[in-house]
Order: C-alpha cells, then sequence, then structure tokens
C-alpha cells in the first residue's frame, strides 16, 4: 500500500512503532507488546516502510530477517517519505525545538508527523513522541486502550 493510508471512519487506525515491534519480536512483558500481540488478530494494523528498516536492521541471522519481513509485510504498509511529509516534519520539528522539546532522532519526528497528518493513532514505547503528543497533537495509544 502506497501513499496514504485508507480510513475507516467508524474506526481508529493504528500505526505501530518500531519501539513495540522491537519489543514483541523479543519478548517483552510491556504493556504495548501485549496489546500488539491482541490487535494483531481483531485490528487493521499499519506499518511504515521506514518502520520496516528500523525492525529488519536489527537481525543478524538470515532466517529471521526473512520470518520477520514475510510478518511485517503482510500488514499495510504506508510510504512515509515524500516531499510532504518532509517539509511538515521539518516544521514540526522547528515547533518542539522553540517550544524547549528535544526530539532525539528525526525519523521519529518524521513518524509522528506521518500518524498526525493522516489521523492515525501510534503504539509506541519510546519517550521521543510525548512532546509530540503534548504539543502537536499525535494520538499516541494509552496503557488503558480498548478495542
Amino acid at each position: 500500500m502506497g501513499g496514504r493510508p485508507r480510513t475507516d471512519e467508524t474506526r481508529q487506525m493504528i500505526l505501530v512503532d518500531s519501539s513495540v515491534w522491537i519489543a514483541y519480536i523479543n519478548g517483552s512483558t510491556i504493556w504495548q507488546a501485549d496489546l500488539l500481540d491482541s490487535l494483531l488478530s481483531h485490528e487493521p494494523i499499519f506499518i511504515g516502510d521506514l518502520i520496516i528498516t528500523e525492525v529488519l536492521q536489527g537481525f543478524r541471522a538470515d532466517k529471521d530477517f526473512a520470518t520477520a519481513k514475510e510478518l511485517l509485510t503482510s500488514l499495510q504498509i504506508c510510504e512515509m517519505g515524500g516531499y510532504d511529509n518532509a517539509v511538515k516534519s521539518a516544521q514540526n520539528y522547528r515547533r518542539l525545538r522553540k517550544s524547549g522539546k528535544i526530539v532525539r532522532k528525526t525519523i521519529d519526528v518524521i513518524i509522528g508527523t506521518y500518524c498526525i497528518e493522516n489521523r492515525l493513532q501510534l503504539l509506541h514505547a519510546d519517550k521521543d513522541f510525548y512532546p509530540m503528543e503534548q504539543l502537536l497533537g499525535l494520538q499516541g495509544i494509552t496503557a488503558g486502550y480498548a478495542y
């Protein structure tokens, strides 16, 4: 799936960040990984092309890489790059910095901006997204999420 995701107005669409995928793959017991496990059988899950890169680059064994690639590419894939998202991401980064909030990784601003612009909820386990939730309107999923 390229470009903007198709959204169903009756339900909120969810994009899962690499921080949760990595925890899930590694068998972590954080609530986000547990929620992802539940959502995989009940909800359409989106993943970004950039998130696929972040997750897959961590595999050392070819077999594990292939298995993870098969799982991740079976999801609805969003192309997160492009000129419009690049400019909006730079604007959001500048707005955050002017407010005294520093996001450590540019890729997180790109992911957050994509979610804001496409009205996707973001399931994450990364503190870099909190300032985007507070100042930019990013819809992060909280521990009390009901599906």
